[in-house]
């Protein structure tokens, strides 16, 4: 019993001395801000749906835009650690949305599957944040600009 509660007694001053190694990630949401013509979402396992004006995407949604249509979308709502915009006939997925606040780090990784999109982004406040664009044949990091980013399908020879 006594090696038991000097185990237990060992962890917690263990744990104690490291606590940002067990730091939480929260998430952090997207807002749609405007869209233009035809634009649809698909929160988590659910079917497509119209996308509207402030509603919130979470990390692994999906957004998707149609010809002659458009979204605008504000990473981290009212405090726009980004804007992305979405151009026609593209289909965007928010991959990775968190932040550690112990840490002040945040990690944000958009999967851009067909399309294009303009993204303006803020300065990173710390060198361990990450804010990152995928697509199906590269990935792009980015430390805080204006930027466009495009997917396009071709035809098979």
């Amino acid at each position: 019993m006594m090696k038991v509660f000097k185990l237990v007694c060992v962890l917690g001053l263990i744990l104690g001395f490291f606590p940002p190694c067990f730091a939480e990630q929260t998430k952090r949401i997207a807002a749609i801000s405007d869209t233009k013509g035809t634009v649809e979402v698909k929160i988590g396992k659910e079917k497509w749906v119209a996308a509207k004006t402030g509603m919130e995407l979470n990390q692994g949604d999906l957004i998707r835009t149609r010809k002659d249509s458009w979204a605008l979308i504000n990473l981290d709502g009212e405090a726009q650690t980004a804007t992305v915009e979405l151009k026609e006939n593209g289909q965007l997925k928010m991959t990775a949305l968190s932040e550690n606040k112990n840490e002040q780090t945040q990690n944000t990784l958009l999967d851009l599957g067909l399309g294009e999109i303009l993204i303006e982004a803020k300065k990173l406040h710390s060198e361990k944040s990450k804010f990152e664009v995928k697509t199906p044949t590269s990935i792009v990091g980015v430390r805080g600009t204006t930027f466009s980013v495009s997917v396009e399908v071709s035809a098979k020879d």
